[in-house]
């Protein structure tokens, strides 16, 4: 009996409970519903995405090479690389590491390739990417995709295959342009990109570690990168970089496609990436760099024409403009320019009438944002044209037109005297600045060779005292001081040490060019100590 009792009272109580729980049940939708216009909006940025990649795709190619391979090929990551943060001195300096972080798209013999076949000769492969530039079978890609290529297939979007030949290179821009027989192909129309925002919408498409016909999103994440040492990463001096930065993911292979904005247009070509110095996949870490197309696309033109690039120049070495520049040259602190360290004898800067010392704020009626971005434009500009240009002397603003010349007729002397045999070595004597802290030399021209600034005329400084002002400015022995000025002065070549001796002896600041193998050319502010 009292089993029953308890069953029965087990089931009562479940049935409550069942009843319960009956009652408090909600259906509950599977996913919460978007509002109408959130989902509408979605869709047309979808749309929009989907609608650049359909236009964009088809203009894009790959692009495969072959290169013999003349020797050992160091893999990347392998034996005989070595530590990426060791140097043969010690300790690699920053730039150092920064140029070991850039990585380039798999260009054949490059930092990037692999070979397919032996390390020891045989034939490496690569694979990039470009785009159909015009109607003619001109395709645009980077220099270091094409260089050295013994064969170059390019394939288009719909499988086709052609064999390529190399137009012209570029290795300064890491621009490249190749040509293919067959011209059915959509050029990709080419946008601007010298008006670039931060945070606009951008899309890049190429072939990522071989797989063609990739799109990925991303943003402009800076515009004018320079200085970045890439194309020097290769061996490539006096170069020419703008890069523009971009968080869009590109990889290896990616290198030579189209970076492209919301209309379809091109707006650079990718380039380089960042990757972390001890990554072996040398993938992307949301830092990609892609090459200005109005850079691009006026070196291509020029290599289409002439089969290569022979820039503009004025004739002149410059160097920022600093506050403390300004001051003792008696320019408003705030302004923005470039001060002229050399002045090439019969260039087109000389015969528009500027000095050393002068400071450049206008060229072609813009104004001047940084010392990469005045020498690119020039370079671009048309040799033979008369442009004009706004510069500050002596405190008072002057206007005059400077005809542009050609950067194989217009030489430093630095350039001329580089294949000059040195001279016999001569003892000469050093000569301390005391306030300033630090000894210096005449420079002789053997002196100047073996410093590798040759042609550079001026005084050598030999010591610098620790805990000095010359110290603290940064300055260091092997350095060589070409120019000087104190305020109400003009800028005065320096070659004499008894000059630079008793200029400084009555003055407690100095304006210094300075430049060494390691500088190119800089203006520094050097203040007296202060005596107790």
């Amino acid at each position: 009996m009292k089993r029953n009792v308890v069953a029965w009272a087990a089931l009562v109580v479940s049935t409550a409970a069942l009843v319960s729980s009956r009652g408090v049940t909600r259906p509950v939708p599977a996913a919460p519903r978007m509002p109408a216009e959130s989902q509408r909006t979605a869709r047309a940025l979808s749309d929009a995405f989907v609608s650049v990649a359909d236009f964009v795709k088809p203009s894009v190619v790959q692009i495969s090479v072959q290169r013999k391979l003349g020797g050992t090929s160091r893999l990347p990551g392998g034996q005989g690389r070595g530590n990426p943060f060791q140097g043969p001195q010690g300790e690699k300096d920053m730039n150092d590491l920064l140029r070991e972080m850039m990585k380039r798209f798999n260009a054949p013999g490059g930092p990037d390739a692999v070979p397919e076949q032996e390390q020891f000769g045989g034939i490496a492969r690569g694979t990039g990417s470009g785009f159909v530039y015009d109607d003619k079978g001109h395709v645009l890609t980077n220099n270091h995709v094409v260089n050295g290529a013994g064969k170059i297939t390019v394939m288009f979007h719909d499988g086709v295959e052609a064999s390529a030949t190399v137009v012209g290179t570029d290795p300064k821009s890491d621009v490249a342009v190749i040509k293919v027989d067959n011209t059915s192909y959509t050029p990709l129309p080419v946008g601007t990109s010298g008006k670039l925002r931060v945070g606009e919408l951008v899309m890049a498409v190429g072939s990522p570690f071989g797989l063609s016909q990739s799109v990925t999103m991303g943003i402009i994440s800076a515009t004018e990168r320079n200085n970045l040492g890439i194309n020097e990463s290769n061996g490539i001096v006096d170069t020419y970089e703008s890069f523009i930065q971009t968080d869009a993911p590109i990889n290896p292979g990616n290198s030579g496609g189209p970076l492209v904005d919301m209309d379809g247009r091109v707006i650079g070509i990718n380039s380089a990436i960042m990757t972390r110095g001890g990554s072996s996949s040398g993938g992307n870490d949301g830092v990609g760099f892609a090459i200005p197309i109005d850079m691009a696309s006026n070196v291509a033109d020029k290599l289409i024409k002439d089969g290569k690039v022979n820039r503009a120049r004025i004739g002149v070495a410059i160097g920022p403009l600093t506050p403390a520049a300004a001051r003792i040259l008696g320019i408003d602190t705030k302004a923005k320019g470039l001060i002229v360290e050399q002045v090439v004898a019969g260039s087109p800067a000389d015969k528009a009438g500027l000095k050393p010392g002068d400071v450049i704020v206008r060229f072609n009626h813009e104004p001047i944002a940084s010392v990469h971005s005045f020498r690119n434009n020039v370079a671009a500009s048309d040799i033979g044209k008369a442009y004009p240009l706004t510069y500050f002397r002596d405190g008072k603003e002057h206007s005059t037109e400077v005809v542009l010349g050609s950067s194989e007729r217009v030489v430093f002397d630095q350039e001329k005297e580089a294949t000059k045999e040195p001279e016999a070595k001569v003892e000469t004597e050093k000569t301390k600045i005391n306030d300033f802290g630090l000894e210096v030399q005449p420079l002789t021209p053997d002196l100047a060779k073996g410093l590798g600034v040759a042609g550079t005329q001026g005084v050598l400084i030999s010591s610098v005292k620790e805990g000095s002002p010359a110290e603290a400015a940064g300055l260091a022995p092997g350095m060589v001081i070409t120019q000087v000025a104190v305020k109400g002065k003009k800028v005065q070549d320096l070659r004499d040490v008894k000059a630079f001796e008793s200029i400084a002896r009555d003055s407690d600041e100095l304006l210094l060019h300075v430049k060494s193998s390691d500088v190119r050319g800089a203006y520094i502010t050097l203040s007296k100590a202060k005596k107790d």
